[in-house]
């Protein structure tokens, strides 16, 4: 995903900047899966190879967690599904008010029925968007429908055609990144749809992708590279204190573009 997903390569960013004012340097070591991320950390733990790990992308009852506590590596995890977490620093996200935010945004431009593609559901963020997105939807009387995506291109194509190509469709989609929202608004193209008096569209992430898309995608927007630089923080006061402590980054924010509009049918 690093190729594809301008949210890691803009905390990636943000992150080296602060680590190398310190005369600090940030180690990124790419993986295919859990078992060879613990592994990692096992070496570097008894090799005392790294001073402090950043960990993103928590699943729901991480391993990991519990893999770097023992190992004693002072930790800092991003966006973790609640505020604080035990033993580890923590720069925490609103996903669940960011959603309803974005969900109370469509329902009062008349949308009664809005459809979500996710990132995977195993993912702790991901279940505290759906949830939010779910309840919300239920709390405004509007019909929610999630379909689950992987943040790739073709997921983002795979689900909008499952979403557009219903009986009843949504008539706004909700994508949990950039990338399948892009991907999303070719599908609605290529469909004969129009963005967005047919369908409104709304990203996340707000990179690049989304204003330079066609018309330009509404987003939840997040200051990724400032927020790497708050993760950083959070390393070197982690590794001055010997205290991990919670922070919050901002809450995502509507940025609202062409690709929403009032639903008039």
């Amino acid at each position: 995903m690093l190729g594809l997903e301008p949210f890691f390569m803009e905390l990636i960013g943000g992150i080296e900047e602060t680590l190398s004012s310190d005369d600090r340097s940030l180690l990124l070591h790419v993986v295919p899966d859990h078992d060879a991320e613990i592994a990692a950390y096992r070496r570097w733990g008894q090799g005392r190879l790294v001073d402090a790990v950043v960990l993103v992308n928590l699943v729901v009852d991480d391993p990991r967690l519990d893999v770097l506590r023992t190992l004693g590596i002072p930790t800092v995890v991003v966006g973790g599904p609640e505020r604080t977490l035990d033993g580890v620093a923590h720069v925490w996200i609103d996903n669940a008010q960011a959603m309803r935010d974005a969900v109370g945004y469509l329902v009062d431009l008349g949308h009664a029925t809005i459809g979500r593609i996710s990132g995977p559901a195993d993912l702790a963020h991901t279940r505290s968007r759906t949830d939010a997105f779910l309840s919300e939807c239920a709390a405004r009387g509007a019909r929610g429908v999630v379909v689950e995506g992987d943040y790739a291109e073709a997921s983002g194509t795979r689900a909008a055609r499952t979403l557009l190509g219903r009986n009843d469709p949504p008539s706004a989609l909700v994508f949990d990144n950039d990338v399948m929202a892009v991907a999303g608004l070719g599908v609605a193209h290529e469909l004969g749809l129009s963005v967005p008096g047919d369908v409104s569209l709304l990203a996340w992430d707000d990179s690049a992708l989304c204003r330079l898309a066609h018309p330009p995608l509404t987003a939840m927007s997040l200051d990724v590279h400032a927020m790497g630089v708050q993760v950083a923080d959070a390393v070197l006061n982690l590794l001055a204190s010997g205290r991990p402590t919670t922070s919050s980054a901002p809450l995502p924010r509507l940025v609202a573009r062409g690709s929403t509009a009032r639903r008039t049918r």
